[in-house]
């Protein structure tokens, strides 16, 4: 292993804030960042991408990050989820309706849980959006990796026409306001 495998300080984290394509490619684009997989949780039973689309699992469109934390941090990762989505859209982004689209950070200890709910606070006592955050904290459960089609789907499909009207536009300016941090 060479010195700068063995000095990495690997962390996960699991975001909901919409469509995961835009998600996926907007995190695989940073420094810092091993990994970005699309998949789904917070419902019950094994998910497919038709049963989560129709809403019958209780299942959310999530990314799954792993990530090093001495080049990106776990509040940086959460103060970037916050501008990539609208937090306070319930059981929605944009034309994507359904609780599928809900917008939740699943935490995997308390530490997680304690910086998002502090994130949550600062952003509503700043009044940094026009309405209420519905973002949820919940604690991590089962990830399912969605299919393969759905990973580097931005990537892999730009001429989409989802891709062009809302992603594309969506990595344009997230791209323009993290410049610094892109790989």
């Amino acid at each position: 292993m060479t010195e700068q495998a063995t000095n990495k300080n690997i962390e996960q984290a699991v975001l909901a804030g919409g469509c995961f394509w835009c998600i996926e490619a907007a995190y695989n684009s940073l420094k810092g960042i091993i990994s970005a997989t699309s998949g789904y949780m917070g419902g019950e039973g094994v998910p497919s991408y038709e049963a989560v689309c129709k809403g019958d699992t209780g299942h959310a469109e999530v990314v799954k990050l792993e990530f090093d934390a001495n080049i990106i941090s776990y509040q940086e990762i959460l103060e970037i989820f916050f501008t990539l989505h609208n937090p306070t859209q319930l059981n929605r982004q944009g034309n994507d309706i359904g609780s599928q689209y809900r917008s939740e950070i699943f935490a995997y200890d308390e530490q997680q849980k304690r910086i998002a709910s502090n994130i949550i606070d600062e952003l509503t006592a700043a009044q940094s959006f026009d309405d209420v955050i519905v973002t949820q904290v919940s604690p991590v459960s089962v990830f399912f990796r969605g299919e393969d089609y759905h990973q580097e789907y931005f990537n892999n499909n730009p001429e989409n026409q989802y891709c062009q009207a809302v992603v594309s536009p969506k990595l344009a300016k997230f791209r323009q306001t993290f410049v610094s941090k892109l790989k």
